[in-house]
């Protein structure tokens, strides 16, 4: 034990007490009595730890590690993500404490209440916010994706988050594998399952339609998680992206010009016809309006200042997977063709439309 605790770099203590609260217990004892830890269990330590250290609490640890859905690899990946997050939070930090250094290097008097902006009440509505931020409900997105629900009673909604998009005026169950986004779910919002949409936990055909709500290219296996949607339930409703269309980058100003690296976030992301064969469905457009309220990645497409924006790229997952580098590349870019003209001059054509086909897709089974 002694040899583990200072691999680990916890006290022995601390396996003690895990042991005792059965959070990691030794599969065996040596001779002497003493506990001896196997592979599987030195495993099990190193994602209990790894959670400790990404601040979650033991009783949300014992549930994450004991879920059945979750093997090595989708902890492994659960907290790359999660540690991405907190490096973009890190990032935050770091860009509001150099804007105060730089003004103070200016001998601009910062006022109590701009340094309280800085590091207060802005900067923690950036971090606090960006879950739910990134799964608001725009009024004419769900209208397309609840009309695709058609009469169905009960509905599930696998890879919930926060709960947007579930229909208010059906039987609806949510699945979610993140308990930091089950314990953001509103009071009075549908009841939430921990599972992962691999294996969902649920008998063949239990729900008259499975929903599924820009989520899938979260998926440790996107091709198994709609293969399981289409088991437990009759009709199946995904709003995912599309990839198959030749030069498809180019449909977004903001892929095109700026930001070349999202290529590389959706380069495991499996086609449009693998999706559609997965639940045997058909794909549909599903066009952002120009005001879009959801803080998709492409909602700003008529609104290029929005990107400029910390507050408004820290609720888009993308930003966080290509990195700081391409980020602040693209950011400083964008910037200097804003405030130069050269934006209004390659995309004037944008003004006049209400709503822009980016590659949002619905498919439906």
């Amino acid at each position: 034990m002694g040899r583990v605790a200072e691999l680990a770099g916890v006290s022995v203590r601390t396996l003690h007490h895990y042991d005792g609260v059965g959070l990691v217990r030794p599969s065996a004892r040596t001779a002497a009595g003493y506990r001896a830890y196997a592979a599987a269990d030195v495993e099990r330590l190193r994602e209990v730890l790894a959670y400790r250290r990404l601040g979650f609490g033991l009783r949300e640890i014992a549930e994450l590690v004991d879920d059945p859905s979750a093997d090595a690899v989708a902890h492994l990946r659960r907290q790359r993500s999660l540690l991405l997050e907190r490096r973009a939070r890190t990032d935050t930090m770091v860009a509001a404490i150099d804007r105060e250094l730089a003004a103070r290097a200016k001998g601009v008097r910062v006022t109590p209440e701009e340094q309280l902006e800085m590091l207060g009440a802005r900067l923690y509505d950036t971090i606090g916010g960006a879950y739910t931020a990134t799964r608001r409900t725009d009024p004419r997105i769900a209208a397309q994706i609840w009309e695709a629900l058609g009469e169905a009673r009960t509905v599930l909604n696998v890879g919930a988050g926060t709960g947007s998009y579930e229909p208010a005026d059906r039987q609806v169950t949510a699945v979610e594998p993140s308990a930091v986004m089950r314990a953001q779910r509103p009071p009075g919002s549908a009841p939430c399952v921990a599972a992962a949409a691999e294996n969902l936990p649920f008998a063949d055909r239990s729900f008259d339609v499975a929903m599924a709500v820009s989520t899938v290219h979260h998926w440790g296996d996107p091709l198994a998680g709609l293969r399981e949607m289409r088991r437990v339930a009759r009709r199946v409703v995904v709003l995912t992206f599309d990839t198959d269309e030749p030069g498809w980058p180019d449909r977004f100003w903001l892929t095109r010009d700026y930001l070349p690296e999202f290529t590389c976030v959706l380069a495991e992301f499996p086609s449009l016809a693998k999706m559609a064969d997965a639940i045997g469905g058909r794909a549909e457009p599903v066009p952002v309006p120009w005001d879009c309220v959801d803080s998709l990645f492409e909602a700003y497409w008529r609104r290029p200042e929005a990107y400029l924006e910390e507050r408004v790229r820290r609720a888009m997952s993308v930003w966080t997977r290509v990195g700081p580098e391409a980020e602040g590349r693209a950011v400083r870019s964008l910037g200097d063709d804003l405030a130069s003209g050269r934006w209004a001059e390659r995309n004037g054509d944008l003004a006049g439309l209400d709503a822009a086909d980016l590659g949002l897709r619905l498919l439906t089974a």
